[in-house]
């Protein structure tokens, strides 16, 4: 099957599931095209395991997408590149330290937690797994996923200052997540050296140079914006950062995530300030807005039909529906601990641990991340706990988040 014929059937199953849940199921977009394609794929299984369909068919297809390559090399640039280009970096600034710390301190403390917490799980179910895998683990599941985050916040009722905390955090962590992740799957595969000097310089190389890298594309794009007014040209520049800017961030080894997060800051705040007309901010907006809804459809159809590809052995599950509480466990921690740390020094509300708990969303990203491990004895028990871990996430705390937050709010006002 051709690159064109693989996206003409992925847009058209994404085209009818959208319809199907906007008519008839009414979900939230992305919460509604998982669950269908979910049920689609469990049909497809058990109609294979009856002999009705060929499996080996559906596998060999299903393997064709390359779900980890597209979305961490192809659309994860341009989905956090839209997130940004619409916050409001007003509000954001407001939580800069809180954020900073969230998005370092609170991934890696996350992920130790949920290193240590599956490996008691693992070894209870039968399941010798090391240590320095639980870390891999915990390390791919501990960044709130900011694609599946921004899809859902806009819909319950969050306030605008605590929603741009919650995006503002789910945009920085999934990159300095991804940085830790490379690192952990280097030491875990015995391809990197597990010092503390190593694992510093290349977690600095990728952070921090994603960050200078990312701030010196968003600069030299406003540049350039300043000396035309043609809000064509200008959605190419902004589409040269996220395809161009993304690819070179690769050949250059630092992280695309967070250079494509600072770049659709600076481009969205300063670029709006001196760089646009009122009538390219509106085209650009509608542009971006239009590639993050399609974007968003499509990852989240995709994440549906990868249980086709999962293994469901019966500890597989088990393991994956005992490390959903563990993860929302460590989430309540790792944020918990920084808000009480800072709690002078940063506009901490009432309720606020609860809401970034639960509003935490895991997302395409760890799925993929999961997927892109190398072949080892641990690989497929992982992908299932991962993919359990995300589905549970999506529609669990998806569909509640509203109800949780409305609680909340109320609980705090009396």
């Amino acid at each position: 099957m051709t690159v064109f014929e693989l996206l003409a059937v992925l847009t058209s199953i994404t085209a009818v599931f959208a319809w199907g849940n906007y008519r008839y199921v009414k979900l939230p977009t992305t919460i509604g095209l998982l669950i269908l394609a979910l049920l689609g794929s469990l049909g497809l299984v058990l109609a294979g395991k009856a002999g009705l369909v060929d499996l080996g068919d559906l596998t060999r297809f299903v393997e064709s997408l390359e779900f980890d390559d597209a979305l961490l090399n192809g659309m994860l640039g341009a989905l956090l590149f839209a997130g940004a280009l619409h916050m409001q970096v007003d509000k954001l600034r407001q939580h800069t330290l809180l954020i900073s710390v969230l998005a370092t301190v609170g991934v890696v403390t996350c992920t130790a937690l949920v290193a240590v917490g599956s490996w008691g799980i693992f070894h209870l179910l039968g399941f010798p797994i090391p240590l320095t895998w639980c870390l891999v683990f915990g390390s791919l599941i501990a960044p709130t996923d900011p694609i599946a985050v921004g899809a859902i916040l806009g819909n319950v009722g969050v306030p605008k200052s605590l929603s741009a905390l919650i995006s503002g955090e789910s945009l920085f962590n999934d990159g300095v997540a991804v940085v830790l992740f490379i690192v952990l799957v280097g030491i875990a595969a015995g391809t990197e050296a597990a010092t503390a000097a190593h694992i510093t310089e290349l977690f600095a190389v990728e952070v921090v140079g994603g960050v200078l890298f990312g701030g010196l594309l968003g600069w030299l794009v406003n540049q350039m914006m300043t000396r035309v007014d043609h809000y064509q040209v200008e959605i190419l520049l902004t589409l040269a950062v996220v395809t161009g800017g993304y690819a070179l961030a690769q050949r250059l080894h630092i992280s695309g995530a967070l250079a494509m997060v600072v770049a659709g800051l600076l481009i969205g705040s300063a670029g709006r300030a001196s760089a646009m007309s009122d009538a390219t901010q509106q085209r650009l907006d509608e542009f971006w807005e239009l590639v993050d809804e399609f974007l968003n459809a499509v990852l989240f159809v995709l994440i549906g039909i990868e249980v086709v590809i999962v293994d469901f052995t019966g500890s597989y599950l088990v393991a994956g529906l005992l490390a959903f509480p563990l993860v929302l466990a460590a989430r309540w921690l790792s944020v918990g601990a920084p808000l009480l740390a800072l709690r002078r020094r940063v506009s901490v509300q009432p309720g606020m641990l609860t809401i970034l708990t639960w509003a935490g969303l895991r997302g395409g990203i760890s799925v993929a991340l999961a997927l892109s491990l190398p072949p080892s004895d641990y690989r497929a028990l992982i992908l299932t706990v991962t993919y359990v871990v995300v589905c549970l996430s999506i529609v669990g705390q998806g569909l509640t988040v509203g109800g949780v937050v409305k609680r909340v709010l109320r609980k705090a006002e009396a």
